[in-house]
């Protein structure tokens, strides 16, 4: 009897078809290889609660967290609970630093880069270049356009436009010393200045180093953001002119930028004279475009042209996201 039964329960998983089969064992894999939450609350109070100033760190993480527990999400999660709590970064640093120690674990950028933001938005600036350092030795891949973003924005922030020059020259020839310094890496220089609202600052760097660095339209864009996000219309026209002068091109996102300066200071006619100019040198709007010219009909109270440019959406070959819609549905709330 009990022979039989079994054959059954036996046909049965036979009957399950080879996709379901896999999708199981993917499931399975996926659900052992994560790790739970219980274990990384451990780890975070062990780190939290850990008297980091009085007593070395690494002793008690190895009694606590054995080497074969640590894996790359594991390492991630508990750094992504660490940042978003705000906790001591020092704390954060040390817990990175164990598991490097370990030659089976391999970190992702991403706990690299939490690491960084946690050092750097707590002014730990040492122990955020030991960190650059030690990743430059060990795991230069890691070492991105991002992570140099993170260090440099919080020096804008925190520190003089001297230390900021002077921390991006650092990089150039100690930590991304296979990397030549081209556009891109002006750009990040740039935007750091500009993240922190210092555009007198981003303006002087611009016109010392551009000989340098072959600025390109994304140059342009990211200190015309900048100029918008001022309010000061004045101030990116200007510096519009300015720019075209020098041989820049400008894209849809120049247009969008300088669109959305003059529809948020209540310029609708200008905003549309800028979609006609732009039109007319055969630079297509996008969505964002006409989503920008909505909310300014609604600044402007004017409804009848706010459906007219949501309904000519389709006719431009775009398609209405999100947005667009609710940038109509505000300028009818408005009107």
């Amino acid at each position: 009897m009990s022979s039989n039964m079994t054959k059954v329960k036996l046909n049965r998983y036979n009957k399950v078809g080879p996709k379901k089969l896999a999708l199981f064992r993917t499931f399975a894999f996926e659900s052992t290889c994560q790790p739970k939450e219980i274990e990384i609350e451990r780890i975070i109070k062990i780190v939290n609660n850990h008297p980091f100033l009085d007593h070395p760190p690494h002793p008690t993480l190895l009694q606590h967290i054995p080497p074969s527990v640590l894996s790359t999400p594991l390492v991630k999660n508990v750094l992504s609970h660490l940042f978003a709590a705000h906790s001591n970064g020092l704390k954060a640093f040390e817990f990175f630093k164990f598991s490097l120690q370990h030659s089976h674990f391999r970190p992702s950028s991403d706990a690299f880069e939490k690491t960084l933001h946690i050092l750097a938005q707590m002014c730990y600036f040492d122990k955020a270049w030991e960190l650059m350092e030690e990743i430059q030795r060990t795991h230069p891949s890691l070492l991105t356009l991002k992570s140099m973003s993170i260090l440099l924005s919080r020096i804008a922030k925190f520190q003089t436009y001297e230390d900021t020059l002077e921390a991006f020259e650092r990089m150039a020839k100690n930590i991304f010393v296979w990397r030549k310094f081209g556009t891109n890496e002006f750009n990040v220089l740039l935007r750091a200045f500009c993240t922190q609202r210092q555009m007198k600052e981003a303006r002087f760097v611009f016109n010392k180093m551009h000989p340098r660095f072959s600025p390109n339209t994304k140059t342009m864009n990211i200190l015309l953001l900048r100029f918008k996000e001022s309010g000061d219309v004045t101030a990116v026209e200007l510096f519009y002119h300015e720019m075209v002068r020098r041989g820049f091109k400008p894209n849809n996102v120049t247009y969008n930028i300088r669109i959305d300066a003059y529809c948020k200071k209540g310029c609708f006619g200008d905003g549309l004279r800028l979609l006609t100019e732009m039109e007319g040198v055969n630079c297509l709007p996008t969505i964002e475009t006409i989503t920008t010219l909505i909310h300014g009909a609604g600044v402007a109270r004017n409804i009848a042209k706010a459906r007219e440019l949501f309904e000519e959406i389709p006719m431009r070959n775009l398609r209405p996201d999100t947005s667009a819609y609710n940038a109509l549905l505000s300028s009818l709330e408005r009107c």
